[in-house]
Formats: structure tokens, sequence, C-alpha cells
């Protein structure tokens, strides 16, 4: 259900919102650059629920709502380097994932055959190259949890490209090369340099852009005009 539109969202209080979620990214980032780790632990869960609020007074399905609260969780479980805290970590997340997959399914119109038909091989192939690279480097008691949560995370990059289009696309995009990368760390394979920093940035995109194309799927609402017209 698409929640009505809060009264203060035509006023200053989006904007300050959004200038907040935008300042606290980008002390999260500035602070994992200079490896300033008690700003980064101070900014990250300020994050979702900022962008949470933001889109609650843009009028958000509860679903998306959910999804981003569901990113919280796992934001501050994560910032824990204990393996239970990673666990239920990606538990979190893999429950915002499916949030998002039944707030596309339920919001947005069904995708162009030709879409969809181009896009699915690409991800199933992006999917089982990635996990079984990723397999024989990753901690054996975590082989499951992850091929489990990649196979969501893909579902939801590819259902966003495929139903909701390119912003939500990118965005799904992007959540998926974050946690790659998050993935290849714990494989123990090289990494770039600052590699929190270039996770966090992709994450933060990822959220954003997926927060916006849902927001932007929503469907319009039928004017009294309308309605007059259909009913006559």
């Amino acid at each position: 259900m698409t929640g009505p539109r809060h009264p203060l969202a035509s006023g200053r209080l989006p904007g300050i919102l959004l200038a907040a979620f935008a300042l606290a990214a980008a002390v999260d980032l500035l602070s994992l650059a200079a490896e300033f780790a008690p700003g980064h632990q101070a900014a990250k869960p300020l994050l979702m629920p900022l962008l949470a609020a933001w889109a609650a007074l843009r009028g958000a399905p509860r679903l998306l709502l959910a999804a981003l609260l569901c990113g919280w969780g796992g934001d501050v479980l994560l910032l824990s380097g204990a393996d239970p805290a990673f666990l239920a970590g990606m538990a979190s997340f893999a429950a915002g994932h499916v949030c998002y997959l039944a707030l596309f399914h339920r919001h947005a119109a069904g995708p162009p055959r030709a879409r969809a038909a181009l896009l699915a091989p690409c991800y199933a192939v992006t999917l089982i190259l990635a996990v079984a690279l990723l397999w024989p480097d990753l901690p054996a008691d975590l082989r499951i949890p992850v091929a489990g949560y990649s196979t969501l995370l893909t579902a939801t990059a590819f259902t966003a490209a495929a139903r909701l289009g390119l912003v939500a696309g990118l965005g799904g995009a992007l959540f998926l090369l974050s946690d790659t990368l998050i993935a290849t760390g714990v494989a123990g394979w090289p990494q770039l340099p600052r590699p929190d920093l270039w996770i966090m940035l992709t994450y933060i995109a990822a959220q954003s852009l997926l927060t916006r194309g849902a927001l932007d799927a929503r469907p319009a609402p039928v004017r009294p005009s309308q309605t007059l017209r259909i009913s006559a």
C-alpha cells in the first residue's frame, strides 16, 4: 500500500531530511577515506533512517520503508567484526531484499518481455559466476548463506531493472557491486585501497537510486474528474 503524503511533505522538512542524509553520507565517506573510525561509526547508522524519513514524507509504500529499515539493521550489525553479527547483518539485508522484491512486484507494472528476456540471462550468469568463483575461498560456514543471499540480491537487481527501469536498475546493480566487494573481502581476495570506502559509496548510491526508482514508479493518483468520467 502506498502511504498518503504527509502534510509536511510540501514544506521544508523533506529538503532538510535530504540535506541531513547527504551530510551523513559525506561524513561517512570522508571518515572512511581518512580512516577515521569514530566518524564512520557515528554517521553510518544515520543513513537509512534519514533516507526512510525523507521517503515517508514523499508518500513511500510501507514495503520501501521496511526495506530501508532492514538495511539500517544490517548497517548497525556490520559495524561489529564478530562472525555472528555478520550473519545477522546478512539476514537483515536479506529481509530487505524480500521487501524490495514484494514491492517491485506489487507496485510496478509488469516488465516488457523483451527487456526481461534480455536481462535475465545476464543476471543469471553473473550470479552463477560470482558464486562459483567465490565458493572455494569462502569460509565453509559462510558458503551456503552467501550463496542464498547472493540469489536474493541478484533477484532484486534484476527485478528493479526489468520492472522499474533505469534508475532503480542502476541502484540494483550498484547494490550487487557493493555486496560483491564485501564477499571478495571475506574470501580473502586482493582489495582496492580503502575497500570500505568503495563498499559504502556504492551502497549509499544503490539505496538512494532504489528509493528514487520506487517512488517514481508509484501509480499517478486518479483525479476526481477522471473518476467521474470513468463512472459516467
